[in-house]
């Protein structure tokens, strides 16, 4: 009997797991007819589109826009990466490429030099910024795209290149001559000390090379008395995960935990730890964030807050918390496919919960606070998920005019510092250079010469405020209003640039900076009067203020939430 009922068992497990196979079989075959037929269905429609489209296509461009649109429903940051454009996604992880060493801009119908990086074929021809791109070996780029000038300039090292330029100022044109280097980008454009005992590095890019240049940095800065450290990640979008974790390694002690990665694969669920000794694991350190860190920067702002080495300064991050992995395709392709989410030590994901919905600048939004999660440090202090690192002490990033911004935007802040610096052989030093009150004038009159006209979000908000009113009939009863407010917000261009003043000043001195000192140049005058610096450096000076923010007696990160 017993054996007849255990022989019963046997044979409905069997006919179990049959049954579950069967099914599982038929769920795959069947989402394999799925993909079968709709390729069939895509390649028949383009073939179709191909043949009897009333114009010519593009068969490569319209192709890779359907790829593009396909994953762009998936998440922000899987996509098709062409052959064409991997040597920008090279630039990307290493920070090298074959070229003349400068970055390039559209302006008006002409590609021109934006900003020679020095020490490179640019720098050493004499290029500056603001040149016009004529010619490049004969082949003339007047109203070419930047991509395709791009690719005249790019290519393989040890290549003559003849430039025929015009010089804003200048009446003839010029011909430079040059030979391609490999350039090599630098993960730290600077770093140096920002008082008698604090140390700054500013960390733009998370390629292969950024966490020895970092340590290279510490090194010196310790050389020069450094007794604490500010790190920059201000605006940096990320890159290499593993260079995200060598880079907290330099601070926590062997055996930490820095980060973990969990996907629908499960070879993706991975603990990463501090597997090195540190090269200082008690130097106070202040990390710099704002709204456009993101990924890599949130790894190390996140795991240096989470585990109490150092207090973090500024706005909330990006919060982006997915792990991307890059698989080959045919014909040199890639695809950079989301694999995993990251998980910080104190055990939250910093990913936005909604990462289709974001500010206009791509950061995270409002979050009700139903959708957050408290999680704890090492020592106990509360912090949030729901996107983004939030900062122990929280410094609004400076907003621009909406002058200075359409200043910007139309180049007259550059033009005026390209017409500056080819009619002057030296300035101040970075430190010390500002604009006179006589230069401000000349600048001033300039942009009147351009006829430069601009607009303002505030107007346009009235004029859509006004257009309701008169379709709701509240127009006639509230004229007096708007037309206060309309006298108030229309731009002005004199009283703005009185308004404005010094914010305009320090975007051209700025600009000018960088014509004489080159991007260190740039950076040092930025730091001047940085805000979100001081602060650091007001911390990292009051003993008290740093470890009660680090041991929670000082609560000011609830307040951030």
């Amino acid at each position: 009997m017993k054996l007849r009922k255990k022989s019963g068992a046997i044979w409905l497990l069997a006919v179990l797991l049959f049954c579950s196979a069967a099914f599982w079989g038929f769920n795959r075959d069947e989402r394999n007819f799925e993909i079968s037929k709709n390729l069939n269905i895509y390649y028949t429609l383009f073939r179709e589109l191909n043949l009897f489209y009333v114009d010519e296509i593009d068969p490569g461009d319209l192709v890779k826009k359907s790829m593009d649109a396909m994953l762009s429903t998936l998440d922000p940051y899987t996509t098709y990466i062409s052959e064409s454009e991997i040597e920008d996604f090279k630039l990307m992880t290493t920070g090298e490429y074959a070229g003349i060493g400068s970055l390039i801009s559209k302006h008006k119908d002409e590609v021109i030099i934006a900003e020679p990086y020095e020490g490179f074929p640019a720098f050493k021809a004499g290029l500056k910024a603001g040149d016009v791109l004529l010619e490049i070996n004969g082949t003339p780029v007047s109203k070419k795209s930047t991509d395709d000038v791009s690719s005249l300039l790019k290519g393989q090292p040890n290549v003559p290149l003849t430039i025929k330029i015009m010089r804003p100022g200048v009446d003839k044109t010029m011909e430079k001559k040059l030979v391609r280097e490999n350039i090599q980008l630098k993960s730290v454009p600077y770093y140096g000390m920002v008082s008698d005992s604090i140390g700054y590095i500013l960390l733009n890019q998370f390629t292969d090379k950024a966490s020895g240049e970092i340590k290279a940095a510490l090194k010196e800065l310790k050389e020069q008395n450094a007794k604490s450290i500010v790190l920059d990640l201000r605006g940096n979008p990320g890159g290499l995960l593993d260079q995200a974790i060598e880079i907290v390694n330099l601070f926590v002690d062997k055996g930490e935990d820095i980060v973990s990665t969990k996907g629908k694969v499960s070879q993706w669920d991975k603990s990463y730890t501090a597997t090195k000794t540190p090269f200082d694991a008690k130097i106070p350190i202040a990390v710099l964030v704002n709204r456009g860190s993101a990924s890599a920067s949130e790894i190390v702002s996140g795991a240096i807050q989470d585990l109490d080495r150092g207090i973090i300064i500024g706005e909330r991050t990006f919060g982006k918390g997915l792990v991307q992995t890059t698989r080959n395709l045919t014909y040199n392709a890639k695809l950079k496919v989301t694999t995993a989410k990251y998980y910080i030590p104190s055990g939250r994901c910093i990913q936005a919960l909604d990462y289709s919905h974001r500010n206009e600048d791509g950061s995270v939004g409002k979050i009700a606070d139903s959708l957050i999660t408290e999680f704890h440090t090492k020592n106990g202090r509360s912090v949030y998920d729901g996107g983004g690192v939030l900062p122990d002490l929280k410094i609004e990033s400076e907003r621009y005019s909406s002058l200075s911004i359409n200043l910007i935007r139309h180049f007259l802040v550059f033009d005026y510092a390209t017409l500056y610096a080819n009619s002057h052989d030296k300035i101040a030093d970075a430190k010390e250079f500002k604009i006179s009150d006589q230069e401000f004038e000349k600048f001033s009159q300039y942009i009147k010469e351009q006829k430069f006209v601009y607009e303002s979000e505030s107007t346009e908000i009235l004029d859509a405020l006004k257009k309701s009113a008169k379709e709701e009939k509240y127009f006639d009863i509230s004229t007096n209003e708007f037309d206060a407010l309309t006298a108030k917000l229309t731009p002005n261009l004199d009283r703005d640039l009185t308004r404005f003043k010094d914010e305009i000043s320090d975007l051209l001195a700025h600009e000018i900076i960088k014509r004489f000192y080159y991007q260190n140049g740039g950076i040092e005058y930025s730091l001047k009067e940085d805000k979100t610096l001081l602060k650091a450096i007001e911390v990292l000076q009051d003993k008290n203020e740093y470890l009660g923010i680090l041991d929670g007696s000082i609560g000011l990160h609830a307040l951030n939430k």
